[in-house]
């Protein structure tokens, strides 16, 4: 640290207190009764302020620059605007001893000697407090929240903003000790808040706000009149009675004189965020310094030891970035370090520290000896096991215990000097003179040996990694290079003030100066880039610089060395550049440059940094091909540019080299056809026809399917044209394909009616069938279509397709929940079973959905269909037994349905006595087993309550009986119950009009018959009406043998006359009256109707004994009389006679079912 004289000015009387202005421009100076104002740049006297009638022993300025304050022995304090005028006046009872200014609030605390005083903007008053003691100084905290006062009895006060005393420190040296200056550390690094105290005991100490003491005492030797921080705290100034301005640490350690002065030192400031002191004088002088901080540091390697805050040294890996600060506590005059050495000088002594381990990265050091002696050197250099000190000319060779074991002088004076390197204990030195000389020195031998001489001052040195180069940059700017050996200077480049050769590559230097980095290669030109400061260092890609106080590493790409290797075609001396530090494109660039040189073991290895495999596995690819034997380097160099996309350099050498079909492969599976057809011009139509099928495929890749079409058509591919078309959904595309393929083209044809079909356009499938005559596939498009019409209509002609299409269309009609019409295709198919099968699934379904109605209807068409398949001789039996089956089973639903209807639904649609009917009809028929969902238990529950509504109690009483023991619904058993109780309160009878009559006996049938639905006489089967299930008047005749239907039906259709019956009744006339007599002697055997007579039978016989009927008892029926049932094949026709001509009988002519003039059900 130096002090430089900036300008000085002489008052006529003492300068008490100075201040600066925040901004630094202007300083204020208390100086007899006035205050001077000066312009800091050059010292002018700006003016001269007048107001106070005494001596002013103090001034502050405000922290925002609007205004300051000055305090005079004339007891009054004044305040001056930034403008030097005066605003405000105010006094105390004594002279003022000092002012400050809140940092935060601008509040103005002036102190005297028997108070101090509070003031802010704000406050039209001032508030005042007294103090015990006469106060000499004051400071505020950086917050602002505190106020330190001290007082000549040696007391610190600490206030708050009111005035209110927080902390009293009582310094043990009291009233012997008076303070004279305090002042807060502004630093922001600081947790606590730290009070810096000079006495008159000579003495600083450090507190705390709390008002601890931070460390101890330090004796200053001198009574200390002003003490002030630099605007960060980082140091302190101190002056009084030794005449001298003196810098300490912020700690209180002295570093060094700032400028002797001739008297005492009464005020000492730091100019606002500079290296700029001004100090004042009792003498009246004024002197203005700038402190200049040498960089104190030393560099070996990538490890940097540089001085901070004077008394530290930090060690910094320059690659890792980390740091280790070393506190010595004193200040630090050099340093050196080398390898896992280091060396610092302080005032007394040297300290020699070394590494904790040998790791590379350890930033641990510990002391490892200490040279107690002063010394005093221009330049201090470290090594293994010596430190050597250099003073002018002579340099001196110390062991670690401080013993001197070797002395050089030299010729001239010594101006710089560095460790090469060496074995421990023999290292080598380099050593540059003012006069020229360039001399290398061994630490263990007395003779100095001369690299050579030259005409200049030797300003900085370096020699490269082999020893065979040296870098010499001289007083005159220049950077001069010498072979070592034959002494030549091999270059020399102007602007230099630093040089340092790349320790990793020989043939590499960097020089600094001007702004520029300069980095030269071998004797190529130059290479230039912007950078301030000093190299120092150059080791692989990474630059050391120093610029000002900090050292950086720089990373420095090595491309522009590495290109002009390559523009030489010295491949293998660029890679060694690359390998020192270049970006991925440089690589790339000299891995491609190699590569095209052939240099395949360079461009292997550039390849390999950048990780290009397709590179590599072109490489292993040629190398293969040159161990077997291939010495082609044109078709070699082909292979390289059709990798790195020069594909027409690439095509002509395969043409030289006689491989045409390799470029035009290669033009083809880059998709680059037009080169292609260029290259092939008027050639082989095959390979043209190839070339737009490749490009077709290309195209369609790319999603370019219209171009691809229209190529894959150009070149007879109509399937992949076909393909794209129909995926794309381009009908029109597919129907001028279609319409232009011959009818012999039957597969892209059958594509293209697959696509027609698939985009929903059946017409143009169905022309495209007709071209190729594929009916099948027409066919099967109609039903895949469900166009059955179309269908149907082909069917006609062609019967062989019956199958192909109606068995689809009852499928569908069946997914469609068209059964009914389902089951009539299949019958029309011919599929007897499927068309079974859906009847009795559809009947099944009915059944268990309790759909009784449906249920008979389809038993009935089953019953019909099975009739149907009984013409087939083998099945006859079986399927006649199941249509009367069937029959049978669609009657009792039939019946049933009414049942059901009336025990589930609130309201009855039927009469009772058709319900009593039918109750009494299904419990005849349900005398075995009972078919599944018909209720016995509804049945009885019906008949009860019918028979007991219509007065057959008997019957009913039976059919109560019978319920009580089967199990019942819930919602029946209340009703079952009256019943069965009530019923026995009426007769055990049933009504006579309810009894059903046998039309062949004229017997009276029971209401229960055991025999079931037949005449217990004549068991003559009773036939009942479909509505009202009552016995009709009509008995079933059989044809006797060897008449068949068609004659008994033109027998009964000759209508023969029938005789006249005669009248019984006489009517007898006389005068007086008229008389009819019945004549009982009349024949009364007359009439001749023949089948009357067929009905008399064999009573008591248990066989039913069936009514057969001969020609002539044909011819003697009325058509009137007569109903038959016109039963299909393989059944004969049913005969009916009704026995009362005059009551009309309808008879359904679809399902032959009976009753009187209502419609009946099957129909």
């Amino acid at each position: 640290m130096r002090a430089v004289l900036t300008w000085r000015d002489k008052a006529e009387q003492c300068v008490y207190d100075l201040a600066f202005k925040p901004d630094g421009t202007q300083l204020i100076l208390a100086a007899g009764n006035r205050l001077l104002v000066y312009d800091t740049s050059d010292g002018t006297l700006l003016q001269p302020l007048k107001g106070h009638k005494d001596t002013v022993y103090c001034v502050a300025y405000a922290k925002d620059g609007k205004r300051f304050a000055s305090g005079s022995a004339d007891k009054s304090v004044i305040i001056w605007t930034s403008k030097l005028e005066g605003i405000l006046k105010y006094t105390h009872n004594d002279s003022i001893q000092c002012v400050s200014y809140n940092p935060v609030t601008h509040q103005l605390a002036s102190c005297s000697s028997s108070d101090f005083g509070l003031w802010s903007p704000e406050q039209k008053s001032v508030s005042k407090h007294k103090s015990s003691s006469k106060i000499t100084c004051c400071s505020w905290t950086n917050d602002g929240q505190y106020l330190a006062l001290g007082m000549f009895s040696g007391v610190i006060s600490i206030r708050n903003r009111n005035g209110e005393e927080k902390v009293k420190i009582e310094r043990p040296g009291g009233s012997l000790s008076p303070l004279w200056s305090i002042c807060w550390s502004p630093s922001r690094e600081e947790h606590n808040d730290i009070l810096a105290v000079a006495d008159w005991g000579q003495k600083l100490s450090f507190y705390q706000l709390s008002g601890k003491q931070i460390g101890k005492d330090r004796s200053l030797n001198f009574d200390p009149c002003c003490l002030s921080y630099f605007t960060k705290g980082e140091y302190i100034l101190l002056g009084g009675s030794d005449k001298q301005v003196s810098l300490f640490t912020k700690d209180g350690v002295r570093l060094g004189t700032v400028g002797e002065q001739n008297s005492w030192v009464w005020t000492c400031k730091v100019k606002p965020d500079s290296n700029y002191v001004v100090v004042g004088c009792q003498d009246g002088t004024i002197s203005f310094y700038q402190l200049i901080f040498s960089t104190v540091h030393g560099l070996y390697k990538d490890r940097y030891a540089y001085r901070d805050s004077m008394t530290d040294v930090i060690v910094q890996h320059l690659i890792t970035e980390q740091k280790v600060r070393i506190k010595c506590k004193e200040l630090v005059k050099k340093i050196a370090i080398y390898k896992n050495r280091l060396a610092i000088q302080l005032p007394e002594k040297i300290l020699i520290y070394e590494l904790y381990s040998d790791d590379s990265l350890d930033m641990r050091y510990r002391v490892k000896e200490k040279i107690v002696r002063k010394f005093e050197c221009n330049l201090l250099v470290v090594c293994a096991d010596h430190i050597i000190l250099c003073q002018e000319k002579r340099l001196q060779c110390l062991s670690f215990s401080g013993v001197k074991e070797r002395e050089w002088q030299m010729e001239s004076l010594i101006r710089y000097i560095k460790v090469i390197g060496g074995p421990p204990g023999r290292e080598g030195l380099l050593v540059g003179l003012k006069n020229g000389q360039i001399l290398k020195i061994f630490v263990d031998s007395l003779f100095a040996i001369v690299l050579l001489k030259q005409a200049t001052a030797v300003r900085c040195l370096d020699m490269s990694a082999s020893r065979n180069k040296l870098a010499v940059v001289d007083e005159n700017d220049t950077c001069l290079v010498y072979d070592i050996h034959t002494k030549e200077l091999l270059f020399q480049e102007p602007n230099a003030n630093s040089v340092a050769w790349n320790t990793q590559c020989e043939d590499m230097l960097c020089f600094s100066g001007g702004g520029y980095l300069n980095i030269k290669a071998s004797t190529f030109p130059v290479h230039q880039q912007k950078l301030q400061g000093f190299v120092v260092g150059y080791n692989g890609s990474r630059i050391f610089c120093l610029h000002a106080f900090s050292m950086s590493a720089v990373e420095v790409p090595q491309s522009a060395p590495m290109y002009q290797y390559l523009d030489r075609k010295m491949f293998r001396e660029a890679y060694q550049i690359a390998c020192l530090g270049v970006t991925d494109t440089d690589w790339r660039e000299l891995a491609m440059e190699a590569l095209e040189g052939l240099e395949f073991e360079t461009a292997k290895k550039a390849f390999t940094r950048v990780q290009d495999l397709r590179y590599l596995e072109l490489i292993n690819s040629i190398e293969e091909r040159k161990k077997r034997g291939e010495t082609n380097n044109d078709l070699f160099l082909a292979d390289v540019f059709s990798y790195q996309g020069k594909f027409h350099e690439a095509a002509r050498l395969y043409k030289r080299s006689g491989h045409e079909n390799l470029a035009l492969d290669m033009y083809t599976d880059l998709r680059m056809f037009e080169y292609a057809k260029d290259f092939l011009g008027s050639g082989d139509p095959k390979e043209t026809k190839m070339l737009i099928t490749k490009q077709a495929d290309w195209a369609r890749n790319i999603n370019e399917p219209k171009a691809a079409v229209e190529m894959y058509i150009s070149a007879g591919e109509h399937s992949k044209a076909i393909e794209i078309s129909g995926d794309h959904g381009w009908v029109d595309t597919l129907i001028d394909i279609a319409r232009k393929l011959d009818k012999a083209e039957r597969e892209p044809l059958l594509m293209c009616a697959h696509y027609f079909k698939k985009l929903d356009n059946p017409g143009y499938a169905a022309e495209t069938y007709l071209k190729i005559g594929d009916l099948k596939s027409l066919v099967h498009l109609h039903v895949d279509t469900q166009r059955w019409d179309e269908a149907f209509a082909l069917g006609e002609k062609h019967p062989e397709f019956k199958d192909d299409i109606y068995v689809p269309y009852a499928q569908w009609l069946a997914e469609n929940d068209r059964f009914e019409e389902a089951q009539k295709a299949f019958h029309k198919a011919g599929r007897q079973g499927e068309a079974v099968r859906v009847l009795e699934q559809l009947t099944h379904n009915a059944v268990v959905e309790s759909r009784f109605n449906d249920a008979a209807y389809y038993y009935w068409m089953l019953s019909m269909q099975c009739l149907d398949i009984a013409q087939d001789p083998a099945q006859k039996d079986v399927m006649l037994g199941k249509f009367h089956h069937f029959q049978h089973l669609a009657e009792l639903y039939h019946g049933y349905h009414a049942i059901q209807r009336y025990t589930e639904e609130p309201f009855s649609f039927h009469l009772p006595e058709t319900l009593f009917n039918i109750s009494r009809f299904l419990l005849h028929s349900l005398t075995k087993d009972t078919p599944l969902g018909i209720s016995k238990v509804n049945t009885l529950f019906t008949l009860a309550k019918q028979s007991k509504a219509l007065g057959a109690y008997k019957l009913a009483r039976h059919a109560y009986d019978k319920l009580q023991g089967l199990q019942t619904p819930a919602r029946f058993q209340k009703s079952i119950e009256l019943g069965s109780l009530t019923i026995r309160s009426k007769p055990f009878q049933d009504s006579e009009e309810l009894v059903p009559l046998c039309y062949r006996c004229s017997t009276n049938n029971p209401l229960l018959n055991n025999l079931g639905n037949v005449c217990i006489n004549c068991r003559q089967p009773f036939v009942f009406s479909a509505s009202s299930y009552e016995v009709l008047h009509l008995v079933e005749f059989y044809l006797e043998e060897g008449i068949t239907d068609e004659e008994a039906v033109s027998l009964i259709d000759l209508e023969a006359p029938r005789h006249k019956r005669e009248n019984k009744w006489q009517e007898i006339a006389s005068n007086t009256s008229q008389t009819l007599r019945l004549d009982e002697t009349l024949d009364s055997m007359g009439d001749d109707d023949p089948f009357t007579a067929k009905l008399s039978f064999e009573q008591g016989g248990l066989e039913f004994v069936p009514v057969v009927v001969n020609r002539s008892v044909l011819r003697s029926m009325s058509r009137r009389d007569v109903l038959i049932k016109r039963w299909p094949p393989p059944l004969r026709w049913q005969y009916f006679r009704s026995l009362l001509p005059d009551a009309s009988i309808t008879m359904c002519p679809s399902c032959f079912q009976v009753s009187g003039p209502h419609q009946a059900w099957g129909c």
